[in-house]
């Protein structure tokens, strides 16, 4: 399955493209999330590290539909592709190892030139100890989160799996995602082209939804426990 900030919103945490999402109502946020203009303008990047700070995603909790594929998971094999950075899938109880981040994750921290890395927590230490723009500690480079921004290449390793994940689904679920971002959008064609059940559960119009075989606009965080407990109920769960 693919999942998206849509799973995140009863949690909290915004979604980016809706009606009252992030991107939005200011669109400046946008431009943290660009490489390039992050990797140009200290300013943007001292903003950024403000943002960090202030992610609802250190308090959020996971809601039910999180919880829901904890509980389908003790009866089928489910893993989980995410766009979401806010590993709110671990903390309800998905395994690590079944849980593929193709976004990266907003708890860890990497320099851009070498290979340094460390928690957010302790570079958020630093911001405000007074290093608005912390540099690395090992080569002076610049400091990002460990997540996938506009204009970076997606982590290999991390698409391949998901891909395989696509390919040997049985059901493919897309849960919380506009499918707007490719390559992680295409998941679901691929998923469908490989012979499995396309299920969108978003509250929007997406471009796949041609391709599925249920849409469900319902409110996610009723619309998901009800569709595991629809599949659990299966003979064949």
């Amino acid at each position: 399955m693919l999942t998206g900030a849509g799973i995140s919103t009863d949690s909290g945490i915004p979604d980016f493209r809706g009606p009252r999402g992030v991107w939005t109502e200011d669109p400046i946020a946008e431009l943290l999330s660009t490489y390039d203009n992050y990797m140009a303008d200290p300013e943007l990047r001292q903003r950024a590290w403000i943002a960090r700070r202030d992610n609802p995603a250190w308090q959020a909790r996971p809601n039910a539909a999180h919880r829901a594929l904890v509980r389908l998971a003790q009866a089928r094999t489910v893993n989980i592709v995410t766009q979401n950075i806010d590993r709110l899938h671990q903390r309800a109880g998905s395994p690590p190892e079944s849980v593929v981040e193709i976004h990266g994750n907003m708890f860890e921290v990497e320099c851009t030139v070498c290979d340094f890395r460390t928690t957010m927590s302790a570079t958020l230490e630093r911001v405000a100890a007074g290093e608005p723009d912390p540099p690395c500690p090992d080569c002076g480079g610049i400091l990002k989160a460990a997540v996938i921004m506009f204009g970076q290449q997606l982590n290999l390793r991390s698409m391949l799996t998901a891909q395989l994940v696509a390919e040997t689904s049985d059901i493919f679920l897309g849960v919380g995602t506009s499918l707007q971002v490719e390559p992680a959008a295409s998941l679901c064609g691929i998923a469908v082209e490989h012979g499995a059940d396309l299920v969108i559960v978003n509250a929007e119009p997406t471009p796949y939804d041609s391709m599925a075989t249920e849409v469900i606009r319902d409110p996610i965080g009723t619309a998901l426990p009800d569709l595991v407990a629809d599949l659990l109920a299966r003979p064949d769960s």
